[in-house]
Formats: structure tokens, sequence, C-alpha cells
């Protein structure tokens, strides 16, 4: 997979990677991913496995296994390759494929990065992406029990 983004980066393109769960998607995951895509050319979203996700999130988690949620990711225009990872963080696809923008959504700050040192090391470049957060899939899953609760 490496030799593919640095023939993209060969031909000039800036290649950007953005990382998450992505387990039930929303409007956030989708602010997020097209704005990172606006940073360059070439989108990889890493997704979490299965096994990452439990350990991350526990119990009950993922709500899709990871060929749904890869799917759902495909389909997206702007999500041109997924690749997927079972650390609890992405620093080892970092590190794999260098691309020149790591984007993260907006819980974060550039000094909260937990692999700002990781992109910082080999010449990357940190992009916060997708405006204000809205929700995190944990709230949705949250209210969306509320809801099933009071009505059932």
């Amino acid at each position: 997979m490496t030799n593919i983004f640095q023939a993209h980066k060969r031909k000039g393109q800036k290649v950007v990677l953005a990382n998450g769960c992505f387990d039930l998607i929303h409007v956030g995951h989708i602010r997020y991913l097209r704005e990172a895509k606006d940073r360059g050319d070439i989108l990889v979203v890493a997704l979490n496995s299965d096994s990452s996700v439990r350990s991350l999130k526990g119990r009950g988690r993922p709500i899709l296994e990871e060929k749904e949620r890869a799917e759902i990711l495909s389909s997206f225009s702007f999500v041109d390759y997924i690749t997927f990872f079972d650390e609890l963080n992405v620093k080892k696809v970092l590190l794999a494929l260098q691309p020149d923008i790591h984007a993260k959504g907006s819980d974060y700050t550039e000094d909260t990065v937990p692999e700002k040192e990781t992109v910082k090391h080999y010449g990357g470049s940190i992009a916060i992406t997708g405006g204000p957060k809205v929700r995190s899939t944990s709230q949705l899953i949250e209210e969306i029990a509320r809801k099933l609760k009071k009505d059932g």
C-alpha cells in the first residue's frame, strides 16, 4: 500500500490521512472527512478494526462490523482509500504511509493530537477539520437508548 501513496506523492498530489472508528456515521463524521479531503488530493481513512474499537469503546462496540463500516465509508466520493489498524492509535499507519497531512476532528487541537510528534518526526503537518463538535457516536447511542426506553 505504501507504494500507492508514494506514486501519488511523485505526481505532486497531497495525501491526507484521517482516522477513527466511524461506528455509526453521523454529520460530524461527514464534515470531518469532507474537510480533510479539501486539504489535499487523496484522502486515506485509517479505520479502527473491530478489536481496536472494542478496546477503546468497551462493551457492545462496535455496533457495525469493520467490513460494514468500510463499505459505508467507501461509498463517499471524498474517500479514496481505506486501511484498517488494530492498535489504539494510528502511529504505525502514519509511519508507514507518511501522509502530507494528518487530519483530526475538532475534539482535538494541534497540541492535543496524540500522534503529533510522529507527524512532526517525518515532516508532515496536522489539520483540525470538521468544524465544531456536533456529537459523538457514544452520545448518539445514548440518545437512541433513551428514546427507545421512553417510547417502550
